[in-house]
């Protein structure tokens, strides 16, 4: 719907004219045909109509776009009076600023503020609208009107329930809704805390059971490497033992070779060789069952080594026969050679093990 036109002061255009209420454009539309509507009426219009209601040619809304600047121009200067009129209001403004003036005018009406406090509902408030400029006026003596309580409870009464506010009973019962609250977000917290002290107990576990099997590992790694300590302790014991033997072993064998010097330098070896040899076949028959000691190891030893001399010297002995005293000092050293000789791998053998 548009403006009334007898609120305009002045000469209205009838191009300024709604087509299809009759009045001043509000909020206007043009048509393709030049045709100007307000927007709410050639809404209403186009849904049981689909042509212009002036011409008849065919229209939609799709169609509409807005009036022209300088229609828009014309309509916006035309003077209006305010809708407050006939409540006193005289004032005549332009129809651009007339929305700005109905916000602000003293005769317009408008509801009362008090809508009944904190704890009451909005229908239940004052219903009375009054003048903007008596709304003052009326919030002093509004029923409605709230205020907090003069004993100094801080509850925010209605003037009409004063005389019915009982202080002790509204603190009390406020402390019940408190006390129900607390208890709600105590439970709420209890709850949290079991939750996560569940999580952290299956967790705890989980991390217990991760932890024994690895002290499981860690015991089985230990006794492993204390099997293996203990072979190669054995193992070094018995290289020790080796090595006390070898050492006296060679010790035996020095002496031996101490002994022997003084003694078998002064005979041929032929004449050692045969006195050993006949030595081992007049001993009884009852110690060639015995099982050979050490030192019987050690004559057989050099026994072999002396064989394997006087063989050299047979075969030396075909060439020019040399003089008595050159063949006794060959054969003694031929002999003490060969004995050093048989000592010095024995120390082989020895430093090997």
């Amino acid at each position: 719907m548009g403006y009334d036109l007898e609120r305009f002061v002045g000469y209205v255009n009838e191009g300024l004219l709604c087509c299809v209420c009759r009045d001043v454009l509000e909020s206007p539309l043009q048509a393709p045909c030049e045709h100007a509507y307000c927007s709410g009426c050639i809404s209403s219009w186009l849904v049981h109509h689909h042509s212009c209601p002036e011409d008849r040619l065919p229209l939609d809304v799709g169609s509409l776009k807005p009036l022209y600047r300088y229609m828009r121009n014309d309509l916006n200067r035309l003077q209006i009076r305010c809708v407050n009129a006939g409540q006193g209001c005289e004032v005549v403004c332009s129809l651009e600023t007339l929305h700005t003036h109905e916000d602000e005018c003293e005769f317009a009406f408008i509801s009362c503020s008090n809508t009944g406090g904190e704890y009451f509902c909005y229908h239940c408030g004052c219903p009375v609208q009054v003048e903007r400029r008596g709304l003052e006026a009326h919030l002093s003596e509004c029923n409605f009107r709230s205020r907090e309580c003069l004993n100094g409870c801080g509850h925010t009464l209605l003037s009409t329930d004063q005389s019915q506010h009982n202080c002790v009973a509204e603190l009390r019962t406020e402390v019940e809704m408190l006390r129900a609250e607390m208890l709600c977000k105590v439970e709420e917290v209890r709850r949290e805390m079991e939750s996560r002290l569940d999580s952290q107990r299956r967790h705890m576990v989980q991390k217990e059971s991760q932890l024994k099997n690895e002290v499981e590992e860690i015991k089985g790694q230990m006794s492993r490497v204390m099997c293996d300590m203990r072979a190669l302790l054995g193992a070094e014991r018995l290289m020790r033992q080796e090595l006390a033997e070898a050492e006296l072993e060679k010790r035996e064998l020095l002496e031996l070779l101490k002994d022997l010097q003084p003694t078998r330098s002064q005979h041929p070896v032929e004449q050692v060789a045969r006195e050993e040899h006949q030595g081992v076949q007049q001993t009884p028959g009852w110690e060639l069952h015995t099982k050979p000691t050490r030192h019987q190891l050690r004559e057989a030893s050099l026994y072999a080594s002396s064989l394997s001399l006087h063989s050299a010297q047979a075969t030396n002995a075909s060439g020019p026969p040399p003089s008595p005293q050159l063949g006794e000092g060959a054969r003694k050293g031929g002999t003490r050679s060969l004995t050093l000789d048989c000592i010095k791998r024995k120390s082989r053998e020895v430093t090997v093990i």
